[in-house]
């Protein structure tokens, strides 16, 4: 068979590498990081642009298992959030389990082996259960313009940034007004011969209260941790104060706006300039944007804004969709990446060989954000509808990784060869639930379009409740939403739901055998339990 491990963890970002050390924290050490990349870091390893760095505070875009005392700042630049994951990987000893150069190319699952047959571009292998944590900011989105394959300047993708090639004098166009074009825009701005920027739709900017933290802080920080924890805790506290207003009472926005619109006034002094920047939507339908320098850079007479989105390209000219046109030497894209469509679900392929694209045709869904149905021992970190707009994901990811341990566990507990299978009941009784809380949130009635929302218009990105309430909805895996197939009898095990063999296959918590007979009574006809939901716990 080749070589075999336990789990296989695809990606290296925070998900890869936070669901490794998790599982060495379990005491499982048989397991492999397939790292397409040569180096570890994830999407703070591909976007390293000028001026690249985080919208949510060190202390709490960091992991609670790893605090670091030294951040230099209040919000940390790309090559210090670069070097904190290089040390997680360090100081966790997970450089022997990392692949780098291992590009997964497909993923199958094996139904009579009870495992996924990995081929990678540096070898094939075998794995019990997959952890994919390629994460929706993995892949960058380039979109389709009439002309662009004869434009005779430089090209590239804001995450493909090309350090070798001199903006300096350059007449430059930025497409694209998302956040990374906020950073960029700034930071080249001073450089360039002159910078056009092509806005298809407006984005709300608060100004970014960033600022270098001092000596004595992190002194504090280092010698009393109790002073890091209680940081990190406030921030946390805020943000889940503010989530009411984006997914139950948006109308509660407005003064957030006002203070956007103060933010703009005090540094675009033009009424035009100021029509054509001010948005024609809620604030939070689309992601709301940082940064005390965008608007100064804007107002600059060497940096042109045009109020529409680019239609062609008829050799070194770009023609907008107004009719603008701004001759250029390159073009810097800023259009995102495939979160909705993401590329790695071309390359699973679950059960009866449909891939897990096909499974998702008509929009990504899942089991708590981790789980899918017909995809036996597969678990995505950062899966459909665990995405934010106010916090930090790698809040979103602990908890997901909880849920990645329960799930490890509870295969342990069940003994010889298991595979746990999301029921597609399960799936979609977790999805409508999401998806009917989802029907208030700003990010629905707001009155945009964005990369949240798919290509049917269903929002299948973000989580539309408190970390804290996800974090209980994935503390542990209910063994009544899953099936167990074994690799003897299979048809025979697939009937008989799994809480009620959780026993069988070795020893069981008080929690589990209580689960087995709640199991076991569905299974002699009674009431199937309805699954915890966030709005069954009154959050709705």
């Amino acid at each position: 068979m080749g070589e075999h491990v336990r789990v296989a963890v695809v990606g290296s970002g925070f998900g890869g590498l936070g669901a490794a050390v998790r599982l060495r924290r379990e005491g499982i050490t048989d397991f492999v990081v397939l790292e397409r990349a040569d180096s570890v870091g994830g999407t703070w390893r591909d976007n390293s642009y000028p001026g690249c760095a985080c919208d949510v505070p060190s202390h709490l875009y960091s992991f609670s298992f790893a605090p670091n005392p030294d951040w230099p700042r209040t919000f940390s630049g790309q090559p210090h959030i670069r070097a904190y994951l290089e040390h997680v990987a360090d100081t966790f000893g997970l450089r022997p389990h990392i692949r780098l150069g291992h590009e997964v190319l497909m993923m199958r699952w094996d139904a009579d082996e009870l495992c996924w047959r990995i081929e990678t571009s540096a070898g094939n292998l075998t794995a019990d259960i997959v952890v994919s944590a390629t994460g929706p900011l993995s892949d960058p989105k380039m979109p389709e313009v009439p002309g662009l394959a004869e434009f005779p300047g430089k090209v590239f993708h804001s995450a493909r940034w090309d350090h070798d090639y001199d903006l300096s004098g350059k007449r430059v166009a930025m497409i694209g007004t998302g956040a990374s074009a906020a950073q960029i825009v700034p930071a080249i701005a001073p450089e360039v011969e002159r910078l056009t920027l092509f806005q298809r739709t407006a984005p709300w900017v608060l100004p970014k209260t960033d600022r270098a933290i001092t000596g004595l802080e992190r002194w504090l920080h280092r010698q009393l941790p109790f002073t890091r924890a209680a940081r990190r805790g406030l921030l946390w506290g805020i943000r889940e104060l503010q989530v009411g207003a984006f997914t139950k009472r948006p109308n509660q926005l407005g003064l957030i706006e006002s203070l956007a619109k103060a933010n703009m006034a005090r540094a675009i002094k033009d009424p035009q300039l100021r029509a054509k920047l001010t948005p024609s939507y809620r604030i939070g339908c689309k992601r709301i944007l940082l940064s005390s320098e965008y608007y100064p850079a804007l107002a600059r007479p060497d940096v042109d804004v045009v109020a529409s989105g680019l239609k062609e390209i008829r050799g070194s000219v770009l023609v907008a969709a107004d009719g603008t046109e701004a001759e250029v030497d390159a073009i810097i894209f800023g259009t995102g990446f495939h979160v909705t469509d993401m590329p790695i679900a071309d390359r699973v392929v679950g059960v009866d060989g449909l891939s897990l694209a096909e499974a998702w045709k008509d929009g990504m869904k899942s089991l708590r954000g981790a789980t899918a149905a017909g995809f036996p021992n597969w678990m995505t970190i950062i899966g459909p509808n665990t995405g934010l707009g106010n916090s930090s994901m790698i809040l979103m990811i602990e908890s997901q990784l909880s849920y990645m341990a329960d799930y490890v566990r509870q295969l342990g507990v069940l003994g010889g060869r298991a595979a746990l299978a999301a029921r597609p009941s399960a799936v979609n009784a977790w999805n409508r639930r999401v998806q009917d809380r989802m029907q208030r949130t700003v990010w629905n009635t707001g009155g945009c379009t964005s990369w949240y929302l798919d290509a049917g218009g269903r929002n299948t990105t973000v989580w539309p409740g408190t970390t804290g309430e996800f974090r209980r909805e994935t503390r542990a895996v209910d063994l009544a939403e899953y099936e167990v197939v074994r690799g003897r009898d299979r048809d025979r095990d697939r009937a008989v739901p799994a809480a009620a063999r959780a026993t069988a296959g070795g020893p069981a918590t008080g929690k589990a055998r209580a689960k087995a007979k709640a199991a076991t009574r569905t299974a002699a006809g009674a009431t199937p339990a309805t699954p915890a939901t966030p709005a069954a716990e009154g959050a709705a």
